[in-house]
């Protein structure tokens, strides 16, 4: 990636996590190595860095980052659930964990990879190139009915059905290879007053496909509690999330993580014995400032929130 790359809320990100000299840091979604750079230099020669990431370009951009930085490096090729789980099965602790969710720029404006419907490339989507699963094989072979609840759950569209619908129409005459032969079969299903209203008409439905591809929820269910475990005593963990799908994941385990006693309010002593394990850097989200949405207009939707570990006890419900 070129170096003029910016990295979103990152002024933010390292607020939160402040890394320092000797510390040692896992990020968990490389990307184009914007936010990893500026932490490995704030942690010295001593300091450790872990880059996590399935995306063989991402471990392009990690090998360049590491050959410029002081700190030790090491890279691990494989999706941030299984990453954390092999760091954990090591025994290894880190003094900050952070992610960056979604997709990444880098993925976006390799055009020939299929993840936006800005450009006319074959129907991908797949942040590993080695994996099976394809845009073209969600689209060309699952019912109808099927598509429809994806693109319900996980990109919130009012039209799903009839976008559905009208996949399994196209795709009757002939199989869709292109981005671009989706986006017609969304806008042809979209009624014509809706086509732009809020945004472009394939928004949603790019989305949500690109999620079931890389089944990035699941991903991010497995992946939070790891983190968390990987975490040593008083360390930082931190996300960025950039739809609210992610963001509510995120909120729901740190706050599970902040709470106390759980006991009834009328009882008049603990019963429950627990303790939070965690408290929170900020206490609410954090958004990018109207400055940074100008300047880059797809920091737009990015939350970050970020928790410092209390102690070391696993939550007891």
């Amino acid at each position: 990636m070129p170096r003029t790359h910016v990295p979103v809320l990152a002024g933010e990100l390292i607020e939160a996590l402040d890394p320092q000299p000797g510390q040692v840091a896992v990020d968990c979604t490389v990307g184009a190595g914007g936010h990893a750079r500026l932490v490995a230099e704030r942690l010295g020669p001593a300091g450790l860095l872990v880059g996590i990431d399935r995306d063989p370009l991402a471990e392009e951009a990690f090998a360049e980052l590491a050959a410029e930085v002081e700190c030790r490096t090491r890279f691990i090729r494989a999706d941030f659930a299984h990453g954390l789980e092999q760091l954990r099965d090591e025994g290894f602790e880190a003094d900050l964990v952070y992610l960056d969710l979604g997709m990444s720029s880098m993925q976006v404006d390799t055009r020939e990879r299929g993840f936006s419907y800005a450009y006319d490339a074959p129907l991908d989507m797949r942040m590993d190139p080695d994996q099976a699963l394809t845009a073209a094989e969600i689209v060309n072979t699952w019912e109808p009915r099927r598509i429809a609840r994806l693109l319900r759950d996980y990109g919130d569209e009012r039209y799903a059905d009839r976008i559905a619908r009208g996949i399994g129409n196209r795709r009757a005459t002939a199989p869709l290879t292109t981005t671009f032969e989706l986006v017609d079969a969304i806008t042809d299903a979209i009624p014509a007053p809706a086509r732009f209203a809020g945004g472009h008409p394939a928004k949603r439905t790019f989305q949500a496909i690109r999620i079931a591809v890389n089944d990035e929820l699941a991903q991010i269910d497995l992946a939070l509690p790891r983190a968390w475990d990987l975490l040593s005593v008083g360390g930082t963990f931190a996300a960025i999330s950039f739809h609210s799908l992610e963001d509510r994941r995120v909120k729901r385990f740190l706050a599970d993580r902040t709470r106390g006693c759980i006991c009834p309010p009328d009882l008049p002593v603990c019963g429950c014995g627990r303790t939070p394990q965690a408290e929170l850097v900020f206490r609410r989200s954090v958004a990018p400032t109207a400055g940074e949405v100008a300047d880059n207009p797809r920091s737009k939707s990015a939350r970050l929130r970020a928790a410092r570990k209390l102690t070391g006890e696993e939550v007891r419900s």
